[in-house]
């Protein structure tokens, strides 16, 4: 996928920037500064967002016509067609998402381009991994004189075959892929019980029962210092020391932990859920950034209700 950046893209980040800076200056010492953050930076990305969706979307549609387009061709050659005539002939047909590659290959073919190096650009334009090495295949049996139409029939049948053991995968994974979302927001809920209502009880039992001798001295100090790790920490702004310095004071509290461990557990999570249903990091990254998002907005959200 290549990054192209539009008017819509644009406008985007634009209003993203527009919700920071609102949030800065009107929410900055509010529950709703950090949470109006995460809105503003997804707003601010949300079109690279769904281009990348759309992206995936038509890889898919790519990769399942694929299979037809070569069947076709097999059957033009069958007839007694050579495979550049063969190619423009059965670019009539519609593949959908893979129509334009086709046709762009056919014209290839027609304007006199070598068939290999036509097959050639026509993998790499469509940018999918099934079919790049499906047509190296083709190319190598075509340079070397093999049997074209053998060589075709195989890569459909293989293709096919990969095509079905995916959607295999997928099946059999859906489940578990709904639970793991499921077991993610029940721990986010665990967590928020735990930052919102245990620890601040513990804290309390704690600061009530200092009366003690011995006993009392120890749990004052535990009580001080976990009131002390509880206690909300505002990150200084106005110098980049300050910042830095602030900044490690919040990550080393209470506070920070928590988030920080949502953070860890939904990347890695996402990323082996990725790497299950789909068998691809990419799809991995997608599954820890939509986790990532949902974590942070809840456990910032409720450290801004416990403040």
């Amino acid at each position: 996928m290549h990054l192209v950046v539009e008017k819509r893209h644009i406008i985007s980040m634009v209003f993203g920037i527009i919700f920071l800076v609102v949030d800065f200056l009107f929410f900055m010492r509010t529950t709703w500064f950090v949470p109006l953050i995460v809105i503003a930076m997804s707003i601010g990305w949300s079109q690279f967002w769904i281009d990348y969706f759309v992206s995936t979307q038509n890889q898919k549609q790519i990769e399942s016509m694929f299979p037809e387009f070569v069947r076709n061709l097999v059957g033009a050659i069958k007839s007694g067609m050579p495979v550049s005539k063969a190619i423009i002939y059965i670019s009539h047909t519609d593949y959908g998402a893979l129509t334009p590659f086709v046709i762009k290959l056919a014209n290839q073919v027609e304007w006199a381009i070598p068939v290999h190096k036509a097959l050639s650009n026509f993998a790499n334009e469509t940018g999918n991994g099934v079919i790049k090495r499906s047509i190296a295949t083709v190319i190598e049996a075509e340079v070397s004189g093999g049997n074209m139409e053998d060589v075709l029939e195989t890569v459909t049948s293989s293709v096919i075959e990969i095509k079905k053991i995916k959607l295999q995968r997928k099946t059999s994974i859906h489940s578990q892929l709904v639970q793991s979302y499921i077991i993610f927001i029940v721990f986010l809920g665990v967590m928020v019980v735990i930052q919102n209502f245990l620890i601040p009880y513990i804290a309390n039992i704690e600061s009530e029962n200092i009366a003690g001798v011995s006993e009392g001295a120890g749990m004052s100090l535990s009580s001080a210092a976990l009131g002390g790790a509880m206690s909300p920490i505002q990150i200084d702004y106005s110098s980049l020391g300050a910042f830095l310095g602030t900044l490690g004071a919040w990550l080393t509290s209470i506070r920070g932990v928590f988030l920080m461990l949502s953070q860890i557990q939904a990347l890695f999570a996402g990323l082996v859920l990725g790497k299950l249903s789909e068998g691809d990091i990419k799809t991995g990254v997608k599954h820890s950034l939509i986790l990532m998002t949902i974590a942070f907005f809840v456990i910032s959200l409720a450290q801004g209700a416990m403040g």
